[in-house]
């Protein structure tokens, strides 16, 4: 035992002492460096170096995430106009604040109402707030003008009494004469105006402090909420405050008014038993705090597992070497990011998607020319990837249009960071142990087999492709951001106010409130009570303000009631200017297909402005029905155009016309694959989905571009980098099925069918439906029949293949590349080297 713990210590200073020499030598070397001159080309090195960091730097601090509402509406569209010009007139979708509590009217006696006041006074105060709607601020404002009008109508009748009596006593009536004209001159006026005050004296002095006042205010001698204060005090127990935020607030102010929203009501004091804060901008809040969240994680996943393939599978010989397409994909990237942040515009939910995205792609392309292979065909290939999703521009969507332009933009700065490093790239040797990878002999298949399979594959192809019109597009926001934790807490917003959106009837004229704008308000108020009562209900109305005028007040009655109503209450739906103002009405959650159909159906059926007017529907609803109409209509113009595009770019670029058309027959057929796959599993699309031909076209291209120059120059290696590149999608695409948001994982796993579909076309492309010319397929030898023997076939790509040799192949091209040799110079830059002539090919299985 002695012997062996002596060994074993004597094992342990043996690897210590080696452990301190690597150490020191490893130290000479780098001080040896350090003292010898540098020379003209490591100093250009080091200066470009310094010179990127710098602008990765720079670039990736300023890098922000912007997930706004505008990011998911239809940019430049007229009805995203509107919604501007509304929300500049009377301020954005409002920050909802739901105070519940214990008791019945808790929150609406005593002293807990004068604290509501204060936290609407504190929340008025926040910056980048427009204004504060509440049950506090609302009920002091007509306790205010209660007052006032209680002190002018008193002043008023007894002038108007002093008036008649001094008039008599002026005509010489003694003091009982002049007394009685005084008293006749009120009977007019106290049957005009004695209701108001003898309405007034049961409820005491107009204050809040006053509890009968707050309850014949509200709720009118009973038990239930009047209709008109139901924004604001949905029932009983339960008070809400809206606050609206300024125009074109973008979405970091926009976080940062709801923490702020959070934090005042956190401090508040109110006596609550829930406190929800919802409405649209917490919503937008939510979900870029998902994104930021989401961001950096999904992009480590996608990293490691794609790192994994490439390190775990023997594609090269030194496993130390396989980290460098890796790596050169990760500049790329970093450097597209970068770029994004130099030019000051933040990104949307779409970035969420492009690191999976471009790690899974974009680091095929540094290993493609790190292959003994043609690099025109390469470079052409990734430019047919790039106009692939640079086609997703013409998206009407903003966020679908970034993620197309930053994946264009991801591609083509990969490629060429992986030229720039070439020669870093070049040492990579494909492995000499394992399968020797040699591609096949085509073989001519009797017409029995090639004619159905083709029949049986442009079918299902074209059978996806003709369902993409008729295929419904799942945008229920309740469906696709499931997992946001905001969305329950619309839910309950939703429950207690019966809507969780607005929708705004807006009329524009000189004055809207003449008596016939004010006529035409009323008329569309009772146009949706009666025709969409159980989709829409009445918030806020300018009728309803001034509806104790009775139904045809005069041009004096309606100036007198707008000069005695609160500018805060008459803010909320007239502009101070009174050249425009709006009906607000409440819709609930529901599918864009049944909101645009409600909204078409309100705007046909609204009466005819009064003449020099002009009205509308505008909203936040009315925004987002009109962006599901625009993408539903152009799915198909999106997935085509991408397939066009990339078709020129092969058929201009590549110098064998054939393998573009082969090219643009995978896209195809993947795409029809793919999109019959998402019929059958899902029944419907998504705002992502709906563009799956577009990202598609990227894997189809390539794939069928490489495996073509693969049979054509029989590369085993080229074979295996397309094997590898397939799954390295695949993992990425993967990546985004981990997301809590549903519209990802939807997006993710139907990406990564598609990469299936891809790699599955292009083996149908190249080996069945276009098989290659006479001049293409290698001479075989003498007797081996037209086209030679086939040595094995296409599906066995996958390390684990063992390959033996049998028959001699004297007189063909075989001998070309073998693992761990180089290519002749007319298709590479690079040495050449010869199989051995003898032994043809088996595949076995280890």
């Amino acid at each position: 035992m002695r012997a062996a713990v002596g060994t074993g210590m004597g094992r342990v200073r043996s690897g210590a002492g080696r452990l301190r020499a690597g150490l020191r030598g490893v130290f000479r070397i780098t001080v040896a460096r350090l003292r010898r001159r540098p020379t003209g080309r490591e100093l250009t090195a080091g200066v470009i170096g310094l010179l990127v960091v710098a602008f990765l730097g720079g670039g990736l601090a300023q890098l922000r995430v912007d997930t706004g509402i505008d990011s998911f509406l239809p940019a430049g569209d007229p009805v995203l106009g509107s919604l501007d010009a509304k929300a500049n007139a009377f301020g954005g979708d409002p920050v909802v604040v739901l105070l519940q509590s214990p008791q019945p009217r808790g929150l609406l006696h005593g002293d807990q109402l004068s604290e509501v006041l204060r936290l609407e006074g504190n929340l008025s105060k926040l910056p980048d707030v427009a204004e504060v709607y509440g049950p506090g601020t609302a009920l002091n404002q007509i306790a205010l003008s209660a007052r006032n009008l209680v002190a002018q109508i008193s002043g008023r009748r007894d002038a108007l009494r002093q008036a008649a009596v001094d008039q008599a006593k002026a005509g010489g009536a003694p003091d009982a004469a002049a007394a009685a004209a005084g008293d006749a001159a009120l009977t007019g006026f106290d049957r005009r105006y004695g209701s108001l005050l003898v309405g007034a004296l049961p409820a005491g002095l107009p204050t809040l402090s006053n509890d009968r006042f707050i309850d014949s205010v509200v709720f009118g001698g009973t038990d239930q909420v009047r209709p008109q204060w139901s924004a604001i005090v949905p029932n009983p127990a339960t008070v809400a405050v809206l606050i609206r935020p300024r125009a074109e607030l973008d979405q970091g102010g926009t976080s940062r008014l709801v923490d702020s929203v959070n934090a005042a009501v956190s401090t508040s004091g109110l006596p609550t038993s829930k406190v929800t804060v919802s409405g649209v901008p917490a919503v937008t809040a939510s979900l870029t705090d998902q994104v930021q969240r989401e961001f950096p994680l999904l992009g480590a996943l996608a990293l490691l597992a794609v790192a994994a393939l490439y390190v775990l599978v023997p594609w090269s010989a030194r496993r130390r070497d396989r980290w460098r397409p890796l790596v050169t994909t990760l500049i790329g990237t970093a450097l597209t990011l970068a770029g994004f942040g130099w030019t000051g515009r933040p990104v949307s939910l779409g970035i969420v998607a492009f690191l999976p995205i471009l790690l899974g792609i974009g680091s095929d392309f540094p290993l493609y020319i790190a292959q003994p292979a043609r690099r025109r065909r390469v470079l052409v290939a990734a430019l047919a990837a790039a106009v692939g999703f640079g086609a997703l521009a013409v998206s009407p969507l903003p966020f679908v249009r970034e993620l197309g332009i930053a994946l264009a933009a991801g591609i083509v700065v990969t490629a060429g960071v992986a030229l720039v490093l070439r020669r870093w790239l070049d040492v990579l040797e494909p492995t000499t142990t394992g399968p020797a990878w040699v591609l096949p002999r085509p073989r001519r298949r009797s017409w029995w087999i090639r004619v159905p399979a083709a029949v049986l594959a442009l079918g299902l192809a074209a059978g996806g492709w003709a369902a993409l019109p008729s295929l419904p597009v799942q945008a229920d926001p309740e469906t696709l951001a499931s997992g946001l934790p905001a969305l329950d807490q619309a839910r309950d917003t939703e429950q207690v106010l019966g809507a969780s959106g607005e929708v705004n009837i807006m009329l524009r004229g000189p004055d809207v409130l003449t008596p016939a704008a004010l006529a035409w308000s009323r008329h569309a108020e009772d146009l949706v009570a009666q025709d969409y009562g159980d989709r829409m209900h009445p918030i806020t109305t300018a009728s309803s303000l001034l509806g104790f005028l009775g139904a045809n007040p005069t041009a004096e009655q309606i100036q007198a009631a707008a000069d005695l109503l609160p500018s805060y209450l008459a803010s909320a739906v007239i502009q101070p200017d009174r050249r425009s103002s709006i009906g607000v009405f409440g819709v609930e959650l529901q599918d864009l297909g049944q909101q645009s159909a409600l909204i078409d159906g309100l705007r046909a059926h609204l009466p005819p402005p009064p003449p020099g007017y002009t009205s509308d529907v505008v909203g936040l609803p009315v925004a987002a029905a009109r962006a599901y109409d625009v993408v539903s209509s152009g799915r198909v113009l999106l997935n085509v155009l991408a397939v066009v595009v990339a078709g020129l770019v092969l058929l201009i670029g590549l110098r064998e016309r054939r393998d573009a058309v082969r090219g643009v027959l995978t896209v195809v057929l993947s795409t029809g694959w793919v999109l019959g796959l998402a019929w059958l599993l899902s029944g419907s699309l998504n705002p992502l989905t709906m563009a799956i031909g577009a990202l598609t076209t990227a894997t189809g291209c390539e794939f069928a571009v490489m495996l073509a120059e693969a049979r054509r120059g029989r590369r085993p290696w080229l074979l295996r980098s397309v094997a590898l590149a397939v799954s390295a999608a695949v993992l990425g695409y993967l990546a985004l099925a981990a997301s809590d948001l549903a519209v990802l994982r939807q997006f993710g796993l139907l990406l990564a069918l598609g990469v299936v579909t891809s790699a599955a076309a292009a083996v149908v492309v190249v080996e069945a439906l276009m098989p290659p010319t006479e001049a293409e397929i290698p001479a075989g030898p003498a007797g081996a029949g037209r086209g030679g023997p086939t040595v094995g076939r296409l599906t066995a790509w996958w390390p684990g293949t063992r390959r033996t040799r049998r028959r001699r192949d004297r007189g063909s091209d075989l001998g070309r590349r073998i693992p761990g040799g180089r290519g002749p110079a007319e298709e590479s830059d690079r040495g050449a080297a010869t199989l051995p002539e003898s032994d043809d090919v088996v595949i076995t299985r280890v």
